[in-house]
């Protein structure tokens, strides 16, 4: 972003000249002249203007009257739908600066996001107007209505709570599911509309409708999700020419637009339509709000406004879930990246699992990993010594998954380069991770797994703050392996060293490695979690159930369709 500048000023144009919004510093004069002289350059040039140092720009000719004015300064023009200037946003650095490449993007998307919501407000500023105008006409009917009066007046005030509520509710969203929900659900509650759909359209001016998750797909969802913003559907055409559409009745369908569009609203018992472009900062539109009733409805001026700026407040919501999609679409496919295939080791069963958190922005940085340690002490019978870890790393957005990544390969290059115990592998991870300043956080179990005589393997293993492993025992009951030490953070690394703790492990045993997202919920006890993991898990060895199904038996029954956080398993069997 646009680090740290000492001052934001915004400068809106208006029927009257321009009215300056300005934030200042407040030790600093609120209204120099060469402000002022900017501020006309870019609205003069409809430009965007990056001044690295405005003594050396102004000496070198780049505008005049510039007395006084010292370090960096960049302005961008705020556009409105028809290309007129609504006015700029400016930042203004008192030091000079070298405006980089991100800060320009930085810029045009916030000036972008200005423009929109200004071009938002002047659209709510019309409604209000017009409902102002259209209560006192009524009021004043209302006088010789009675009944009917008063009930047109309780109608334009629960619309203008409506427009309230579809401000705060849409401004709450995050996914594209939740802003179809929300829109659904204020609109269908006070317009009464049959069916309340959204469309939106893709980089490749195809209209694609927006399925609603809760109640499933109607017939127009399902026989038309996917056409062009050329095709003959009244949804198009708001799209294609940026304006309200209205269907008043079937007979405009049959007279104007594709056969199918009757049959699929004849399908759906439709009679009637408003269609509403969805208003975008970075293109015109983003695709159309559509509201249907099942018998013929006239829309008039208010139930137009009010469908505008539902239209605008969704458009706002939709961009804001489509970032979010599709960052938190990147970050996931950077775990995914980063959880290779288990090794094949003669011995041993492996088999993990990973499920990202229900809610879609709660990107994590859990993980799983198992590699060959010291390969070259392979035993005769062909086991191979195998190095096995289960982690997280605190946080839940991409910087947490891109640190994930980084603990991964450097714990993995410790392993190779002082492997001697996990201990010493950890050991080695928090040396680099204090002197790189990378700044990685969180818990993990690191272990080993070396062949003993009789196909048993030798457990060793060091806890840095991570829940407690799990060792099933073919004859026995299910034991926790609570000894740990502290967690990892930067400056916290214990003086005396990570402690290494052993366990034999004995053909027919089986060891769960965990992340906490499967056993730690609100409301319910840690301890209690862990017990009922430890329960399944003795189930399923005693029943020897197959490793990849046990595990997602223990994620089902544990962590549940809804769980709001990562969840990773790690198993090996013996044997």
């Amino acid at each position: 972003m646009l680090a740290a500048p000492a001052a934001v000023v915004a400068v809106l144009a208006g029927p009257a000249g321009a009215e300056v919004l300005e934030c200042w510093p407040p030790e600093r004069p609120p209204a120099e002249p060469w402000h002022a002289a900017l501020r006309r350059h870019v609205v003069r040039t409809g430009e965007l203007l990056m001044v690295d140092d405005l003594v050396r720009w102004a000496s070198d000719g780049g505008a005049a009257a510039l007395s006084g004015a010292e370090g960096a300064f960049a302005a961008a023009p705020l556009y409105g739908l028809r290309g007129e200037c609504l006015g700029i946003l400016a930042v203004h650095d008192p030091r000079p600066r070298n405006w980089s490449a991100h800060n320009r993007q930085d810029l045009e998307d916030l000036a972008g996001v200005c423009a929109a919501e200004l071009r938002q407000r002047a659209g709510t500023r019309r409604a209000d107007d017009e409902h102002r105008g259209g209560a006192r006409g009524e009021a004043q009917a209302a006088t010789g209505a009675g009944v009917a009066g008063e009930r047109r007046i309780r109608i334009q005030q629960e619309r203008s709570e409506l427009l309230l509520r579809a401000a705060e509710m849409l401004g709450d969203t995050s996914g594209l599911e939740q802003v179809r929900a929300t829109v659904s659900d204020l609109v269908s509650g006070d317009l009464k509309p049959a069916y309340v759909g959204l469309v939106l359209l893709g980089d490749d001016d195809k209209l694609r409708r927006a399925v609603d998750a809760t109640n499933g797909p109607v017939p127009l969802e399902e026989q038309v999700p996917l056409y062009a913003l050329t095709d003959r559907w009244p949804t198009a055409q708001a799209a294609r020419d940026n304006r309200l559409v209205s269907v008043p009745d079937r007979q405009t369908l049959v007279d104007h637009y594709d056969p199918h569009t009757v049959v699929v609203f004849d399908q759906m018992g439709l009679r009637s339509a408003v269609c509403v472009p969805l208003p975008g900062t970075r293109r015109p539109t983003l695709g159309t709000l559509v509201a249907a009733w099942d018998q013929p409805h006239e829309t008039d001026v208010h139930e137009r406004a009010v469908l505008t700026v539902i239209a605008g407040y969704t458009a706002l919501a939709v961009e804001r879930a489509l970032h979010l999609d599709e960052r938190t679409s990147v970050a996931r496919q950077l775990q995914q990246a980063m959880l290779t295939d288990l090794p094949r080791t003669p011995g041993l069963e492996l088999a993990a699992l990973y499920r990202p958190a229900a809610h879609h922005d709660m990107v994590g940085g859990d993980w799983y990993d198992a590699y060959p340690v010291l390969p070259h002490r392979t035993e005769a019978d062909g086991r191979t010594p195998l190095a096995v870890t289960v982690g997280d790393i605190t946080g839940h957005n991409t910087h947490a998954a891109t640190l994930m990544g980084q603990a991964r390969s450097m714990l993995r290059q410790a392993d190779v380069d002082c492997g001697r115990s996990p201990a010493d592998a950890l050991a080695s991870f928090e040396r680099a991770n204090e002197q790189l300043h990378t700044r990685i956080s969180g818990t993990l179990v690191h272990a080993h797994l070396h062949p003993r005589p009789h196909g048993a393997w030798l457990l060793r293993w060091s806890n840095a703050g991570h829940p407690s492993p799990l060792l099933a025992h073919p004859d026995r009951d299910t034991e926790s392996l609570t000894e740990h030490g502290l967690l990892l953070h930067p400056g916290l690394a214990p003086p005396e060293g990570r402690l290494v703790h052993e366990r034999l492990l004995e053909p027919g045993s089986v060891l769960l490695l965990y992340t906490d997202g499967l056993v730690e919920h609100r409301g319910r006890d840690l301890e209690q979690g862990i017990d009922r993991a430890a329960a399944l898990l003795a189930r399923a060895v005693a029943d020897r159930t197959p490793l990849p199904q046990a595990l997602d038996l223990l994620a089902d029954t544990l962590a549940g369709p809804d769980h709001d956080d990562d969840v990773v398993l790690l198993a090996l069997r013996v044997g």
